[in-house]
């Protein structure tokens, strides 16, 4: 893919039920995220680490806070799911959140929060019922979705960012 900003494509959903198939996939891309967003961005300097993925793009240290921040609001999402009758879901202005002083912190502030927060979530996944993902949310811009098209944005959600970060260093040589 040639557009820095997708370097794994834009996000599709299938907007059908999965299958468990489909789904076990989905929630093994959200558990190795932890992992895989960790081994990007080891061995970084604070010079690398404070380098834009692209021109006009979020800096390596901007895009690991910026997962933890979606990932809290998607988790959240995913229980709303579970114990509200059609939620409708709290979008927040990712841009200005990438601004504020907590984006400045080492990404180790983020991973271990990622690390923790994507064991509960994967528990949480992996244990609810096949009907779960039935449950549907309203989700602004995007109408109503299921849990299934959330867990389909979350699947590609992680290695999106991952991609930023592993396609600089590859273009870096870093």
């Amino acid at each position: 893919m040639d557009d820095p900003r997708y370097p794994i494509g834009k996000f599709q959903s299938v907007r059908r039920t999965l299958s468990g198939e489909e789904r076990a996939t989905h929630i093994d891309a959200i558990r190795e995220t932890p992992a895989r967003l960790r081994d990007a961005v080891a061995g970084l300097s604070d010079g690398q680490l404070d380098t834009p993925y692209r021109d006009g793009g979020w800096t390596v240290r901007q895009v690991v806070h910026h997962v933890v921040d979606s990932h809290v609001n998607a988790y959240c999402r995913f229980k709303l799911a579970a114990t509200e009758d059609h939620p409708t879901i709290r979008t927040y202005e990712e841009k200005e959140w990438a601004k504020l002083p907590d984006s400045r912190l080492p990404p180790e502030v983020s991973l271990a929060i990622l690390d923790a927060l994507h064991a509960r979530w994967v528990a949480f996944l992996d244990a609810v019922e096949p009907s779960y993902f039935e449950r549907t949310l309203h989700y602004p811009g995007m109408g109503d979705v299921t849990a299934d098209v959330l867990l389909e944005i979350y699947a590609w959600h992680g290695p999106h960012h991952v991609a930023h970060v592993t396609r600089l260093r590859e273009r870096s040589g870093w």
